[in-house]
């Protein structure tokens, strides 16, 4: 690339910072970023011996794999992309491109947040929380048992029904998303939760009413909420002295990791959390990654 051309695509990225500036009155710090990543893609162009506004979509994409593998995170190569396509947005409104080859670039995924668990002692010190003597802390120690102990979702747990346990074999069945039914196990700590709730607390709950549901509200037969028991929660992770956010969710999270964390089958915690596809439960295979790096640390001779 000459440089007259050098000259005239510098010039183009100068205008499209001032109207950054001036237009859309965008904050010194954000034009500066849009700055060094236009920079970056003129450089780009340059070892293509193109100009910026000549590069093609397939170009644009080069670009974007070239970020993505010197190391650059998928939230910063997104910032980019949006900056690249705000730029040959602008190039076309300003009649320099007849056509905008960044109109289908699109940015790489962003990775998924890793789940938030809870730690052993922290799990240990929430299901101790409840007040077993009495009836509404029955219900609530067999609710946090159980959900530990299976990884259902809240929505699931609040409306199971006493049908839906069998305690003798150690399972229950419940409807999950797009009502499909699965069979998950029940360790002997929440089956013998269970008993002493069923025993012993659910008919004070109840005080002489029938419910279908197996963990009543405690204000006649309707089912405890959600909300309900997200509060209930909460209360519990206070009393504990657990100063991390804890939801439903958390405990979900909680059961996935510790189970693979102690060798479980990737593809038998899909199946108990009633994850469609395999992939959604792959996001706790940083658990593996952090056992593959505690078994290196012990092993290893030089490590």
């Amino acid at each position: 690339m000459d440089g007259d051309v050098q000259h005239a695509s510098n010039a183009r990225i100068d205008a499209y910072l001032d109207h950054l500036r001036v237009v859309r009155r965008l904050q010194p710090l954000s034009v500066e970023s849009y700055s060094r990543d236009l920079v970056q893609l003129a450089r780009y162009a340059a070892g293509t011996g193109k100009a910026p506004e000549s590069l093609t979509l397939q170009d644009l994409e080069a670009f974007v794999r070239g970020l993505m593998a010197e190391g650059y995170s998928p939230r910063s190569v997104a910032r980019m992309v949006a900056g690249v396509r705000g730029f040959y947005k602008h190039l076309l409104v300003s009649r320099v491109i007849a056509t905008n080859p960044a109109d289908d670039l699109r940015p790489p995924r962003a990775w998924r947040e890793l789940p938030r668990y809870l730690s052993l002692d922290e799990v240990d010190a929430l299901l101790a929380a409840p007040d077993l003597s009495t009836p509404r802390g029955l219900r609530d120690r067999a609710m946090l048992d159980l959900l530990y102990a299976t990884g259902l979702r809240v929505s699931e747990l609040v409306t199971l029904r006493p049908s839906d346990l069998n305690l003798e074999v150690g399972f229950l069945t419940c409807i999950g998303k797009g009502d499909k039914q699965r069979i998950v196990p029940v360790g002997e700590q929440a089956i013998r939760s269970l008993r002493t709730y069923l025993e012993e607390g659910r008919r004070g709950l109840l005080k002489g009413q029938g419910s279908p549901w197996l963990f009543p509200g405690g204000r006649g037969p309707a089912a405890l909420t959600r909300v309900g028991f997200w509060k209930a929660l909460k209360a519990y992770a206070m009393k504990a002295g657990v100063t991390r956010d804890v939801s439903p969710h958390v405990l979900r999270h909680s059961f996935a990791t510790h189970l693979l964390d102690r060798g479980a089958d990737l593809r038998a915690i899909q199946m108990m959390l009633g994850h469609a596809a395999l992939s959604t439960t792959q996001i706790y295979t940083h658990v593996l990654e952090a056992r593959l790096k505690r078994l290196y640390e012990s092993h290893h001779p030089r490590a």
